[in-house]
């Protein structure tokens, strides 16, 4: 029986994110097998003719379709958080220089509170810079405004009754401000960092209460891995307490993989549904609950 905690992706290529009856039915096959949490994508639309470079690929393009269905994160999240009753409910990975704080604070607040502390931010700064434009952002300026849109958040779900919340930055200036409902956790909502370029490394050391770096295995994650700890004991932060969540495996882990990646510390592992067809998805996680050895929940 796995140790690392399984979510599972679906396959966004094909569409299906929008259609309910797929999700609803993938998503409560999901935790009737014991995977701990659903991970939805975001891009809150994408350029056609984008000459920027997605750094996840060799070719340097984004694999999905400019016309593939990808609906608002949240707003699936908490049509999901509606359909179920255990299954965790991750973003992976939001575009959260594309969003004002303030308003993504009380929307993230607002799921996580009617699921009962379900929902998992994990969130990016962005690769498309033509998609940053249109949403009014400047691109260059995309790492700095990530940082104040966590401060921001964390700073209006924190319980600053009776005077109210206040910040000032670069970016966003409030005082006496109150927002309700808080998150159903003291602590907020978690937010993972994800990517795995150094400032990805520098802010989810800094800010982060979790990792999930693309892409990297072997050397290059143990690597990786060695700078991040490195990183979190200089901000003089415990590094045990910062989740690691390994992103992109295929159905096919065994346990082989799934071991290796428990012994580097490896705290979560998101697996890619491939399956277009609702039947053909449902039985594909079922051979990987039955492959790595899930706990369906009692």
């Amino acid at each position: 029986m796995t140790t690392i905690k399984v979510a599972a992706l679906p396959p966004v290529r094909s569409g299906v994110c929008a259609d309910p009856d797929w999700m609803a039915g993938f998503c409560r096959h999901i935790e009737a097998l014991g995977f701990e949490s659903v991970v939805v994508v975001e891009h809150p639309l994408v350029i056609g003719d984008y000459t920027s470079r997605y750094p996840y690929a060799p070719s340097g393009r984004m694999p999905l379709p400019d016309d593939c269905a990808i609906p608002d994160p949240i707003d699936l999240l908490g049509f999901l958080a509606g359909v179920t009753s255990t299954l965790g409910l991750s973003t992976g990975v939001l575009v959260l220089p594309a969003h004002h704080p303030v308003i993504m604070a009380k929307r993230l607040a607002t799921v996580d509170r009617l699921s009962k502390g379900r929902v998992r931010l994990c969130i990016g700064v962005g690769w498309m810079r033509e998609e940053l434009e249109a949403c009014g952002v400047d691109f260059a300026s995309r790492g700095r405004r990530t940082d104040e849109c966590i401060d921001v958040m964390r700073a209006l779900w924190a319980d600053t009754e009776p005077d109210g919340a206040s910040f000032d930055g670069e970016f966003f200036s409030f005082s006496h401000a109150h927002t309700h409902p808080k998150p159903f956790r003291s602590g907020g909502v978690p937010i993972h960092i994800g990517g795995h370029s150094p400032p990805s490394i520098r802010r989810a050391a800094t800010r982060g209460d979790g990792w999930q770096p693309l892409g990297l295995w072997g050397d290059e994650l143990a690597q990786a891995l060695d700078r991040l700890h490195a990183a979190t004991e200089a901000a003089g932060r415990d590094r045990d307490a910062l989740e690691l969540t390994i992103s992109a495996m295929s159905t096919q882990a065994t346990p082989e993989t799934v071991g290796k990646l428990a012994d580097l510390g490896v705290d979560r592992l998101v697996v890619t549904c491939g399956k277009a067809e609702l039947g053909a998805a449902q039985d594909e996680m079922s051979e990987v609950a039955a492959r790595i050895g899930l706990a369906s929940p009692t």
